[in-house]
């Protein structure tokens, strides 16, 4: 079993801890099983916002043309381990955090202030590296894949070209790191395809695992205590 699955089958362990408490749900040491059907979101993340600008970070590959500049037509760079790049005529910039049009104003900027005069700069992601969401368990092709715009648990999957002939469906974990704080959702495939609930947004840095029979049997005690037909299971399973 890989690295994600062991992660997957601690939080199980954690989660059915709970259930052997005088309560239903909950009252393991260090874990709670929190009262929403609605993940945690990330910080700095706007939940109403229907737009989710891709923000560069290391490793990503990006394609800068300035007009009428040889050097610089249609040339790829890579951002390092910092999110830093370094540019002919503008030098290094701190790209890290930065939003493709936000970067594009710092490379002129930059240039100006190099006396360049008037640089006309497009910048475009090439290949997005950063802000990826890892895909595990039963699906066709595990992997990382890149989240450029809004995605939800649905779509990952659909990235990972699906689940496999007999997964299961009402076995999904998505876990999720804010702060110092990891939190872990159980959800149910099929019910969402039903539309009996919403399909939630997941975000860079997000781990999906989808139904392996080990979490499905540590799991059981928590399917029985609470359907997911309704809604999700949303656990808090780690504070430091």
């Amino acid at each position: 079993m890989g690295r994600f699955g062991l992660a997957f089958c601690a939080a199980a362990v954690l989660l059915v801890s709970g259930c052997a408490s005088t309560r239903s749900l909950g009252g393991a040491p260090g874990l709670t099983v929190l009262d929403t059907t609605t993940m945690p979101v990330p910080e700095g993340v706007q939940p109403g916002s229907m737009t989710r600008p891709y923000l560069v970070g290391p490793g990503d590959e990006l394609l800068v043309d300035v007009l009428g500049i040889d050097e610089l037509h249609e040339r790829k760079i890579s951002t390092d381990g910092e999110g830093r790049m370094s540019l002919p005529l503008a030098g290094t910039i701190d790209a890290n955090g930065l939003t493709i049009t936000q970067l594009r104003d710092k490379i002129v900027a930059q240039m100006k202030a190099n006396y360049v005069r008037d640089p006309i700069v497009s910048v475009n992601l090439s290949e997005p590296r950063s802000r990826v969401v890892t895909v595990d368990g039963q699906v066709a092709k595990p992997g990382l894949y890149p989240v450029v715009g809004r995605m939800t648990l649905m779509q990952a999957v659909a990235k990972a070209e699906g689940t496999e002939e007999f997964a299961k469906l009402d076995d999904v974990v998505l876990f999720r790191t804010i702060g110092e704080d990891r939190y872990a959702a159980l959800y149910n495939l099929a019910a969402i395809r039903r539309g009996a609930y919403a399909d939630p947004e997941v975000y860079p840095n997000d781990t999906v695992v989808v139904g392996e029979s080990v979490g499905r049997r540590m799991f059981q005690t928590l399917v029985q205590a609470g359907t997911l037909i309704a809604g999700p299971i949303i656990a808090l399973i780690q504070r430091n």
